[in-house]
């Protein structure tokens, strides 16, 4: 079985339709189509029922994920074994948010390379969309996300949540100008936003990650809603200031990892995190 029947068909498992999983993997409607039914014929049997509301698994695809994954991952772990520096045993993958990078996955890092040095580390950047797609496609280990959805075989946990607070480069209460940044931090901020300031006009200025609309307003002043993670240090500094009686907005911060692997670095990896997320709700 050509392993690109299996990513194609993961694919489409992870954008819940065809047309998502076209431009995911850069292909036509056409071309997903025929790889299914192809995959399909050579299982004879039929893995997604089609219908107005996407593409959903059969039982018999729900079946074939769990192989399809195992598929994709054998691969990916083969080039990754194959490249593996010397005195390493295996490698994990794990791609979260950048604004996780500042401050809390580092410590991660460290932990890991502590407590299990001959464990080779990929460390990667992701949005939630390209982040469960790895998760379904067996190319990403553990993801961490704001906004995760439920696919089959994989599990979502609760680590902590992130306190969004407005700050500003000014220390004046006039926060909402032209050089306001609003942060893309998903649904649930915009709802908390939406609720707190429901007379706001639409920003004028908007970033997708918090890195890109911090260095928006250090070079040109202005405001914004972050984690407190990344702006403690610029406020107690004197860079930022906090904008006095503004709402906190809560953003939970969820682990997502497969269920159906027992291998002793991916679970060795898990229990850091989960000790580190710990930590983060007591402080």
């Amino acid at each position: 079985m050509d392993t690109e029947f299996a990513r194609t068909f993961l694919a489409v498992v992870a954008a819940g339709n065809f047309v998502g999983a076209a431009e995911r993997l850069h292909i036509t409607q056409s071309t997903v189509s025929a790889r299914i039914q192809t995959l399909e014929r050579q299982l004879g049997t039929r893995l997604l029922r089609r219908g107005r509301g996407g593409a959903e698994l059969t039982p018999a695809g729900k079946r074939f994920m769990r192989h399809a994954k195992n598929l994709v991952r054998t691969i990916e772990q083969a080039r990754h074994d194959v490249g593996l520096p010397a005195g390493y045993r295996g490698s994990l993958t794990l791609r979260g948010r950048i604004a996780l990078w500042d401050g809390f996955l580092p410590q991660w890092t460290d932990w890991m390379r502590t407590s299990m040095p001959d464990i080779s580390l990929r460390l990667e950047i992701g949005f939630e969309e390209d982040i469960m797609q790895g998760l379904v496609q067996g190319s990403v280990d553990i993801g961490l996300m704001y906004t995760p959805e439920n696919r089959p075989g994989l599990g979502i946990e609760y680590l902590f949540d992130e306190s969004l607070l407005l700050v500003s480069t000014t220390p004046d209460h006039q926060w909402w100008n032209e050089r306001y940044v609003h942060i893309g931090w998903g649904p649930e901020f915009e709802a908390q936003f939406t609720t707190s300031y429901p007379d706001l006009p639409p920003p004028a200025l908007v970033a997708n990650v918090g890195w890109l609309g911090i260095q928006q307003m250090l070079h040109s002043g202005g405001a914004g809603y972050f984690p407190h993670r990344l702006t403690r240090e610029m406020v107690a500094e004197g860079r930022l200031w906090r904008v006095p009686d503004s709402p906190v907005f809560s953003l939970p911060v969820y682990l997502v990892y497969p269920q159906d692997r027992e291998d002793e670095s991916l679970q060795q990896a898990l229990r850091g995190l989960r000790e580190l997320g710990e930590r983060e709700r007591e402080s």
